[in-house]
């Protein structure tokens, strides 16, 4: 994901002269590109992420096009005050990309972790919540993130995402629309982030084990939510299943719940995603993923027991 994202801001930079990279001293190995190309336009903040995201409003204010670049506890966590004042509340152009969702950096401990971020983001009034969840989907969202207006939130995964989409069928990416990855019947998977690749396995499994076919859709945009398709999918399913590397607390699946509050029907929405506490253990993202029940085969055993009772 972190190399279609440089790919990408490289593309955009050749025909938009307004576009910057801004990095709080990361991104060694794969920015090189983009600072010999650039040099004007990448600045290296070191490691004062409030003082980047000043900047980036700053340069925004100015009519340039900022892309600031951390680890996603640094650049959210760290700096949400000047995220809220600076960027928000103007209502800036700043685009800021996270990489490590979730457990992808779990060895190096809760400091580390990124599991509470999609829900401080999404509060922050005015701000696009955008979670890629393969190559191509970083590579559209990158692009449309540069054409629009207004603050927004980029999670990435670490390395080694595989692409999902088929695109000899001619996906269209629009910021705030879903993306259907196949059609099924009742049961309907709704992931976002770096967790779609294994909801697609998920679902295979659950075909060729079980003879279910759900729907799986990729809701790449959290904030603003394609309300809209997942009430149409509420209405004919009798169970959605939400699945993020994020707290089961304001994330993905609270925003489902909060589009299908007042929408009367027979649709259980379950909520996969990490229980509401810190982990005090070092790990894998694996190791932490199967604690968790987030692996395809955790979810199958999940959906086919929810059917069971349902």
């Amino acid at each position: 994901m972190r190399t279609a994202f440089v790919e990408e801001l490289m593309s955009l930079a050749r025909t938009d002269a307004s576009v910057m990279l801004l990095t709080g001293d990361l991104g060694y190995t794969v920015f090189e590109p983009f600072q010999a190309a650039f040099p004007d336009r990448y600045i290296n903040c070191g490691v004062a992420e409030a003082n980047m995201m000043g900047t980036a409003a700053g340069l925004a204010r100015e009519g340039m096009r900022p892309f600031v670049y951390s680890f996603i506890p640094f650049a959210i966590f760290r700096a949400l005050e000047q995220i809220r004042i600076d960027i928000c509340y103007h209502e800036l152009p700043v685009t800021i990309v996270g990489l490590g969702a979730g457990y992808s950096y779990g060895d190096m401990g809760a400091t580390h972790h990124a599991v509470e971020d999609i829900a401080v983001a999404r509060a922050l009034p005015g701000m696009s919540v955008v979670c890629p969840g393969d190559p191509w989907e970083v590579r559209q969202a990158t692009r449309a993130l540069a054409a629009q207006g207004g603050p927004a939130y980029m999670r990435l995964a670490k390395r080694g995402e595989p692409l999902v989409h088929d695109l000899r069928t001619g996906p269209e990416f629009r910021l705030g629309r879903a993306l259907v990855v196949q059609e099924g019947g009742e049961i309907a998977f709704l992931a976002t982030s770096n967790m779609l690749a294994t909801v697609a396995e998920a679902a295979r499994r659950l075909e060729a084990e079980h003879g279910i076919r759900p729907t799986v859709a990729s809701i790449h945009t959290v904030k603003p939510l394609d309300a809209d398709y997942v009430r149409r999918l509420s209405a004919r399913c009798r169970a959605i299943f939400t699945v993020e590397e994020h707290s089961v607390l304001g994330g993905l699946g609270g925003a489902v719940c909060e589009a299908v509050a007042d929408v009367p029907g027979r649709c259980a929405i379950h909520r996969i995603g990490i229980p509401d506490r810190f982990v005090h253990v070092s790990g894998s993202q694996d190791y932490y993923r199967q604690q968790c029940g987030l692996t395809a085969e955790d979810i199958v055993k999940r959906t086919v027991q929810a059917s069971i009772e349902t």
